[in-house]
């Protein structure tokens, strides 16, 4: 979904806080209160909202493509290592980041709509940060638990 369709602002916000007022919530996405509380209901009543702290359902959103991402740095000066950081808090794919040891430096929980849009990331937010060296991708063939990835 565009990031600029009003459902997706609102998916954005609620990422943000959940226990948003939807006064507020309408005012930052442009709507009017009335509509804004539709599309949420809406998002409860099939499933893509699944429970607040927002748990967001892939499958509804069209998100089928998962995959753990082991990222590796070629440099970890701090001003780099912040953009990396950065660009895993406001990138929408990014749902859960892990500093680790052994042989990755980062391990990423990703989902996507599809390869495409994985590739897309991969080359729009990832590799292009200076700091990264490269990533190895681990696609998930299926879920056994999630008890809600958190940041």
């Amino acid at each position: 979904m565009p990031a600029d369709d009003p459902t997706a602002r609102i998916l954005a916000e609620l990422r943000r806080d959940s226990r948003i007022p939807n006064a507020t919530l309408a005012e930052r996405v442009g709507l009017s209160p009335s509509s804004c509380w539709r599309r949420v209901r809406a998002l409860e009543e099939t499933g893509a909202i699944r429970r607040y702290t927002v748990d967001l359902d892939d499958d509804v959103l069209g998100d089928h493509f998962k995959a753990i991402v082991h990222v590796n740095l070629e440099r970890h000066d701090q001003a780099l290592v912040q953009d990396f950081i950065r660009m895993t808090r406001t990138t929408p794919a990014v749902r859960a980041r892990y500093a680790t040891t052994g042989a990755a430096d980062y391990h990423l929980h990703v989902t996507c709509r599809d390869l495409p849009a994985y590739n897309r990331f991969l080359d729009d937010h990832l590799l292009s940060l200076p700091a990264v060296k490269g990533a190895q991708t681990f696609l998930v063939l299926k879920t056994i638990k999630d008890d809600g990835l958190t940041d």
